[in-house]
């Protein structure tokens, strides 16, 4: 066993969480508003994320112990912090150690891109951060969007915190979940020493510097690695593309008894998952392989959507019994697959 004292973390995220707090002092932190509307998101975003408790566990008949933990609203910057903190509970072992000349290095990319993605997230539930999870809703980007799409402002804060509290019950209901990501990572990144975090940006950088043929930071990813950690990004991609896929199922589902305008919300997120107006977030899906990604959860929901229509939620609720119920590459497509697999029913 390696002496802690010797140990070096793979990236100083510290560090990256101060780049990528800079990244956002040079982007920009949010629209200009005043401090009362600002506030009143905020409060009204935590008063949604308590209420949507009820209606996504009426929807998914999912069922997480004790009692609701409070969500946070944050800015940018403290978004940030949290998901560098979040990171590094993730990926760094306890005796990581001080950070070297190469962690600095990896710290920096990884904050820049932290610092990007930072205006285009609208919440997240972080499984790992904090003891018990957190989720955070991120209100400038709330309030941006809801101005940018002309949406009603309580409808369109509602809709998002029913997707992020539904990944809460996701990982609530389910334990096994968390260390399966964990797993995953820990095999993507620690793959007969050659795929510590540090080399995975450095190849990331390496390949997004080539000829562009690859679907950003996960088609490089995957061209350029070993079977191990080739098969441990598929996993990853099948379980993210379940977990979004189920949370925009259950936001439609909850419907318009308490979201009057879901099908306006709705349409109007498509178009603007489908052609984004803002540079930065067309230099985000270039950078990161973002179309790829959504379209991921494209396929998550109609993979959902589908087979909650034949067999009912109940029924789909088999998905989270384990690793080996997770939908394969294939069955994503093909559902009738995933029923005939682990329901064991015929297909018509």
């Amino acid at each position: 066993m390696a002496d802690p004292k010797s140990t070096r973390a793979q990236v100083d995220w510290a560090l990256a969480a101060g780049a990528g707090r800079r990244v956002v002092g040079v982007l920009g932190s949010g629209p200009a508003t005043t401090a009362y509307t600002r506030d009143r998101a905020s409060e009204q975003l935590l008063q949604f994320a308590a209420a949507a408790e009820e209606h996504v566990r009426g929807v998914t008949g999912l069922h997480t112990p004790g009692a609701v933990p409070p969500a946070r609203a944050v800015d940018r910057r403290e978004w940030v912090s949290a998901a560098a903190r979040s990171m590094e509970a993730l990926v760094e072992a306890d005796d990581a150690g001080r950070p070297g000349l190469g962690a600095r290095l990896a710290g920096l990319q990884a904050g820049s891109m932290l610092g990007l993605v930072a205006g285009s997230v609208l919440g997240q539930y972080d499984p790992f951060g904090v003891e018990g999870g957190e989720l955070l809703l991120v209100v400038p980007n709330v309030l941006t969007v809801e101005r940018a799409l002309k949406l009603r402002p309580d409808d369109f804060r509602m809709w998002v915190c029913l997707h992020e509290v539904t990944h809460r019950v996701q990982f609530g209901a389910n334990p096994w979940l968390r260390e399966y990501m964990r797993e995953n990572v820990s095999a993507l990144t620690n793959t007969g020493g050659a795929g510590s975090v540090g080399d995975l940006l450095e190849r990331v950088t390496r390949g997004l510097s080539g000829d562009g043929r690859h679907s950003g930071i996960i088609g490089v990813l995957q061209i350029a690695a070993p079977p191990e950690q080739f098969a441990a990004i598929e996993r990853l991609l099948m379980l993210g593309t379940l977990l979004e896929g189920h949370a925009d199922h259950v936001m439609d589902a909850v419907g318009p008894a308490v979201i009057p305008t879901v099908g306006s919300i709705r349409a109007a997120f498509d178009r603007r998952r489908a052609a984004p107006s803002n540079p930065i977030q067309r230099l985000l899906r270039v950078l990161l392989g973002m179309d790829a990604k959504i379209a991921q959860y494209v396929r998550g929901k109609k993979f959902v959507d589908a087979v909650v229509a034949q067999v009912g939620m109940e029924r789909f609720n088999a998905v989270w019994s384990g690793p080996e119920t997770l939908p394969l590459p294939e069955e994503l497509d093909d559902p009738g697959r995933w029923v005939a697999r682990v329901l064991g029913d015929v297909r018509p």
